[in-house]
């Protein structure tokens, strides 16, 4: 399958938003110029309520001390146990291994089209475990890049470069403790170099974030 990029500005944005999608996805890109805030995770299977990802199961709550703290710093290859939310009907408790921060090449990001010239782009690969052991199939996790000043990188990159950093969705059994899979977070910079991966997902995680460098 071929893909075509497309660049979506939003007004009230200082950031600028690349999108990969398929050539047939033309309602999709629609929708999503209309909304910057299409491309935000929504549940995947809304019809799915299992007992595991019941609000009541001891799973989806860990004790605090469990969880590795907001502003951790930690190094590829350490594992980051955190809180963990897709939409609105999952949410549990996942560990997060960053594997590898791997810079690729300019001509890799063609497929996003003219404006993404002068962009080199940054694969960042995982291992993401169930760790509470409630629901999370179908669930999507994105990692942020941060440049080596410590800085954010300014790009939101919406899609993925296929055989090259795949953001793979978690599998349909990923509804048990000890469950995993490895996915790709794709980032780009124009300036300074990628150098750590950052989770900032959650308001206690939003101001001080995990990170992971190398």
């Amino acid at each position: 399958m071929t893909h075509k990029g497309r660049i979506i500005f939003a007004a009230a944005l200082t950031t600028m938003v690349l999108g990969l999608t398929a050539c047939n996805d033309g309602e999709d890109s629609s929708s999503a110029q209309d909304s910057p805030s299409a491309s935000a995770p929504t549940s995947s299977d809304p019809g799915s309520k299992s007992p595991s990802a019941d609000p009541g199961d001891d799973g989806a709550a860990p004790a605090k001390g469990d969880n590795t703290a907001p502003g951790t710093k930690l190094k590829i290859g350490d594992r980051a146990v955190l809180p963990f939310e897709y939409g609105t009907e999952k949410k549990g408790t996942i560990a997060v291994t960053v594997t590898a921060i791997e810079k690729g090449a300019e001509a890799d990001m063609a497929g996003f089209g003219a404006k993404a010239k002068g962009m080199t782009p940054y694969y960042i690969r995982m291992k993401v475990e169930n760790v509470g052991g409630t629901d999370l199939a179908y669930a999507s996790l994105k990692l942020r890049g941060e440049l080596e000043d410590g800085g954010a990188t300014g790009i939101v990159l919406i899609g993925d470069l296929p055989g090259k950093c795949d953001n793979e969705t978690a599998p349909r059994d990923f509804t048990t403790k000890g469950a995993s899979y490895e996915t790709c977070s794709l980032s780009a910079t124009k300036t300074t170099p990628i150098t750590a991966a950052s989770f900032d997902e959650g308001d206690a995680y939003s101001d001080s974030p995990v990170l992971w460098t190398s």
